[in-house]
């Protein structure tokens, strides 16, 4: 291919007053036809810069070389317009580049399949420690029971920061966690917990969640004022709550709520939980399924210590944080249309330390053995700071 393409476009033929469209059109195809010509060639290139740093051990991303090039080709402009439109123009061809060489020179350390073992399936034994949040009857026991069954050494523990830390000192194997529900969106600070601490999520369970209205023995409707349960439970149920005009006090667990209750032996109150909790603590169950959506999901992870994946593992999530520049969130996710990978969910958090900078929580389908998977993982890490690979995963679906 020549390394010099000429433009030429025509001089456009006015009739009468008017500009000649079908030339105009027909210029700016020829353009087009060029500008993909000079495209192909620039990539070509770019594949050789790659080769060449293959050699040399370079990173594929040199930050201070881009804003450098960019000024300069911004400066060749002819109008403040187009001095922009093409800053945002070559920003992202050489994000383009970065990935076909990310493409080309793999993961050269083997980061990702240095640090995760894969497993045949999580070694789960009668002598397993799993440990979850809440008390008998939380939803969190129920996915643990789905999870793992009746046979292993389950605890509880009173808050979420517990879990990972017991798990991080090696206290319990496995530890269970809500990430996020259908209808009420994520678990608020779950995410910043895993990125926070030395654990890996490793499963998870999607479990079906049916919220009921339960009361001290010989309660009726007409007798409660005040309801009790986890934010995410009232969030849940608040339609019907706010119709009935309840206030509504937020506590640790949907289970707590339903103990608190019982102690009290108040028939004005009522707490929002599950149909386990109203047998385990022997109370009435005013109304069942109360949820605003009768498909009503949550999704738990299960985390532990050892980095390793599943044979079977088709989730990965992932954090990170970007400088509060334009184009930098996209430019990351442009990693996972380059190859092919489907994002299933993000959510973010400010960084306190860094004014107007945050930290992203993403998840996407794959496993840690794709190149694929390992070839975006590599470019995001290039390219943003705080990077952790939060774990590699399969949720398995059960009914409630």
């Amino acid at each position: 291919m020549s390394n010099v393409v000429n433009i030429k476009i025509k001089n456009n033929k006015k009739r009468g007053n008017n500009v000649d469209l079908n030339q105009i059109r027909t210029d700016i195809d020829s353009v087009d036809k060029q500008i993909v010509a000079l495209f192909q060639r620039r990539m070509e290139l770019a594949g050789k810069v790659a080769e060449s740093k293959r050699e040399s051990g370079k990173a594929i991303y040199d930050r201070q070389r881009e804003l450098e090039k960019l000024e300069k080709l911004g400066a060749l402009a002819d109008s403040d317009f187009n001095r922009h439109s093409i800053e945002e123009l070559f920003l992202q061809i050489m994000s383009i580049s970065r990935r076909y060489q990310y493409n080309i020179l793999g993961d050269r350390e083997q980061t990702f399949t240095k640090e995760y073992t894969q497993v045949e399936t999580l070694n789960i034994t009668p002598d397993t420690r799993v440990v979850y949040q809440g008390v008998p009857g939380a939803f969190s026991e129920q996915a643990m029971l789905q999870f793992f069954g009746t046979q292993v050494h389950s605890s509880n523990v009173e808050k979420f920061e517990d879990i990972v830390e017991v798990i991080e000192q090696g206290k319990a194997d496995y530890g269970v966690l809500p990430i996020e529900n259908s209808s009420a969106g994520f678990v608020s600070g779950i995410y910043h917990l895993i990125q926070a601490h030395d654990v890996s999520i490793v499963g998870g369970v999607s479990l079906e969640v049916s919220q009921a209205l339960l009361g001290v023995k010989g309660a009726k409707l007409s007798d409660i004022q005040t309801v009790y349960s986890h934010p995410q439970a009232l969030m849940q149920t608040k339609p019907y709550l706010e119709e009935h005009g309840w206030k509504q006090i937020s506590l640790a667990n949907t289970a707590v709520s339903a103990q608190k209750i019982k102690q009290d032996g108040d028939k004005t109150q009522a707490a929002v939980a599950s149909l386990r909790a109203a047998e385990l603590y022997d109370l009435e169950v005013l109304q069942p399924n109360i949820n605003t959506l009768k498909n009503n999901t949550t999704r738990f992870v299960v985390i532990a210590k050892d980095k390793i994946y599943t044979k079977d593992a088709d989730s990965i999530s992932i954090s990170f944080s970007l400088p509060h520049e334009s184009g930098s969130l996209y430019n990351s996710l442009g990693h996972f249309i380059f190859n092919g990978l489907n994002m299933t969910s993000i959510e973010s958090e400010p960084l306190p330390e860094r004014q107007w900078e945050y930290r992203f929580f993403i998840t996407f389908d794959g496993n840690l053995g794709d190149a694929s998977v390992q070839n975006a993982l590599t470019g995001i890490r290039s390219e943003s700071t705080d990077f952790k690979l939060l774990g590699n995963y399969c949720i398995h679906t059960t009914e409630k």
